[in-house]
């Protein structure tokens, strides 16, 4: 069953001139809603990525002391529980920025499809760009510093090592 498309307003029907102000300021104030929740949803993007930044520092940091320990001969050589724990925290932050970068992504699609779709029906102007997120960018690039540094953790390559 799909649902009936809301009517389009044209301000240059016969509308009284308070009335079309009525509609141009409650379409202005409609669009600048759609960039409150592209802010918002940058907001949100921001705060997975910095619990995925401190979950991968915390876990290379633990990953880099106790293998100075263990060089120093301050813990036995067999242990691997520091390492493992160490590679499972880098591995969460990953995941967690991954899913955040997916669900951004999806969120702003369907933000940029409603806009489109407002904007045909004339219920909202197209005016304001819709620029790429910077947020965005700076996460895909903090993923690619993750996977560096657990690729480093595992198998001991790479410039982290």
């Amino acid at each position: 069953m799909s649902m009936p498309s809301p009517p389009t307003i044209d301000a240059s029907t016969d509308l009284k001139p308070a009335d079309r102000i009525s509609i141009e300021l409650s379409s202005r104030r409609t669009g600048m809603s759609f960039q409150r929740t592209r802010m918002s949803a940058d907001r949100t993007l921001m705060s997975v990525m910095r619990t995925a930044i401190s979950l991968i520092s915390f876990g290379f940091t633990i990953f880099q002391v106790f293998g100075h320990l263990r060089d120093l001969n301050v813990f036995a050589k067999t242990s691997h529980a520091p390492r493992n724990f160490s590679i499972a925290l880098v591995a969460i932050g990953i995941i967690m920025l991954a899913l955040g970068i997916v669900y951004h992504i999806q969120y702003m699609v369907a933000l940029r499809n409603e806009r489109r779709d407002m904007v045909e029906q004339k219920l909202i102007h197209g005016e304001s760009p819709y620029p790429v997120s910077l947020t965005l960018l700076v996460a895909t690039l903090v993923l690619m510093l993750g996977l560096l540094a657990i690729a480093s953790m595992v198998f001991d390559i790479g410039p982290f090592g």
